[in-house]
């Protein structure tokens, strides 16, 4: 499991991703290669799986952001799922339980572009769309000590 300097590690980069060895060492009280070794072994261990970049959608372009459930067709599970890999607009998606099978996020730059994603699906799945009016809770990390929950 995460020791409490994991936990502060992670923590610290959650908050800016883009700290130096030598601000994440000062912050969580180790040397610099003390820092690397963890983040080494937190990547190793799978914890760590990447480093990404946040940007917002609508400064480049993307007025809309909409959850769309999709439920395919009998017998069209797998080229649903493909045909949803390949809508570069689509940013995320589950596949989760209950009547719909997929939950996919998407950005568009107008409810005409929208509609032009949702028609290349529609085909072969049933679509329920709602777009996003504000996202309250931007992606985050989990409580990282499980005891405490």
């Amino acid at each position: 499991m995460l020791d409490s300097t994991d936990r502060l590690l992670l923590d610290c980069l959650a908050e800016d991703a883009r700290l130096s060895l030598k601000e994440l060492a000062a912050r969580v009280g180790l040397s610099s290669p003390s820092v690397s070794e963890r983040m080494k072994r937190l990547e190793e261990r799978g914890v760590i799986r990447e480093f990404t970049v946040a940007i917002d959608p609508e400064v480049i372009g993307y007025a809309f952001q909409a959850m769309v459930r999709v439920r395919p067709m009998p017998g069209k599970l797998h080229l649903v799922e493909k045909m949803l890999r390949d809508v570069p607009e689509l940013v995320e998606c589950d596949k989760v339980t209950g009547e719909d099978c997929f939950i996919a996020r998407i950005f568009a730059c107008s409810m005409a572009h929208l509609d032009r994603i949702l028609d290349g699906i529609a085909e072969h799945a049933e679509t329920n769309t709602a777009v996003v009016k504000a996202q309250t809770v931007r992606r985050r990390l989990p409580p990282l000590d499980l005891g405490e929950t």
